[in-house]
């Protein structure tokens, strides 16, 4: 991307995403937890391992984005806007039933868009990478109907084979990354992530006890820099921000540094929803208007972090754990609050 060209903002309404998920059934907040850390610290734990019955905190974006597609282009055809309750109808089912989204996924976003269109009754069809486990494929075909392709060795030849895909088929692509002219649907992706940075916020406000260290791992940044952005807009006590990623894929933070998106080279991880070596520019944005800071973590600490996690009640894996591994590389803190993004697969 050349360094002049314009950084899109981001500007999300986080009560458009909960009164739909309000409106789901499976929907409920997370459990957010304190726990004995292991410097005998305060821990404090959210956890997305059983998030909307799919397992990881990928669900609020995905489902979230493709029902508003939906919806625009239900208005586009000339219909008035969707409520919630409306989605489920006959009518809205069978016009979804003519749309079919694709993306790429490292696993979880993938299991996210699949799962939306089988709710809303359109079609999906999710490019996965050589290295994506079997766990996932199956998930995808057998649980949510989806059409898998295994296409390319790593997570972003994969992204242009989706690409390439969306714009020979016609069908429209939802990707959780973000490039130069293709930035409103993962903006949507990352508007249905707030609704998980609003419900910290009012445990937080109901408890009076904010954390004092945020520590948020970070693929293509959509979680990370969706979380970033609610923080320092409208939490009344501001903690410090780490953003953590493996180092073999420091996309965010060599961005940062350059002060532009930038692309890294490395090898692949065993933090492999972490294992993005494009940043997404929106989200790489957000890094660069927020105070944040980096922490890169080694392939064996996000294993040994998702161990001490898994002793204590929470399976992950080291993609979930890696918060706690940036934690831990970084030092004590008074009241650090980590994610567990996702369960194990």
């Amino acid at each position: 991307m050349n360094q002049h060209q314009t950084i899109p903002g981001f500007n999300p309404d986080p009560d458009r995403p909960r009164a739909l998920l309000a409106a789901c059934p499976v929907y409920a907040p997370t459990p957010l937890m304190t726990l004995a850390g292991p410097d005998g610290g305060p821990l404090v734990v959210k956890d997305e391992t059983n998030r909307m019955n799919l397992g990881a905190f990928k669900a609020l974006g995905g489902v979230y984005a493709l029902a508003r597609l939906i919806d625009e282009a239900w208005t586009a055809a000339g219909n008035p806007p969707l409520e919630p309750q409306d989605y489920m109808s006959d009518a809205v089912r069978a016009f979804a039933g003519g749309m079919t989204f694709v993306c790429a996924s490292a696993g979880n976003h993938g299991m996210a868009v699949a799962a939306g269109a089988r709710i809303f009754g359109a079609r999906s069809r999710i490019f996965l990478a050589k290295d994506v486990p079997a766990g996932f494929e199956t998930r995808l075909r057998e649980r949510q109907g989806a059409e898998v392709v295994r296409a390319g060795d790593t997570y972003e030849q994969s992204v242009e084979a989706a690409k390439r895909n969306a714009e020979d088929t016609g069908a429209i692509l939802l990707a959780d990354g973000s490039w130069p002219g293709y930035v409103h649907p993962p903006s949507l992706v990352m508007e249905g992530y707030t609704a998980m940075a609003e419900e910290l916020r009012e445990s937080f406000e109901a408890s009076g006890e904010w954390p004092s260290h945020v520590f948020l791992q970070a693929g293509v940044g959509g979680i990370a820099g969706a979380i970033t952005h609610m923080i320092r807009a409208n939490w009344a006590v501001q903690p410090q921000i780490i953003i953590v990623e493996p180092d073999a894929a420091p996309c965010l933070l060599e961005s940062h540094k350059a002060g532009r998106p930038v692309a890294v080279q490395g090898p692949s991880s065993n933090m492999g929803r972490l294992d993005c070596k494009e940043p997404s520019i929106i989200a790489h944005g957000i890094m660069q208007r927020c105070d944040v800071r980096f922490e890169l973590v080694r392939d064996g600490e996000a294993a040994d972090a998702a161990r001490w996690l898994g002793e204590h009640g929470l399976g992950t894996t080291p993609s979930g754990a890696a918060g706690l591994a940036g934690l831990l590389r970084h030092g004590p803190c008074p009241r650090p609050l980590i994610i567990v993004t996702e369960g194990t697969v």
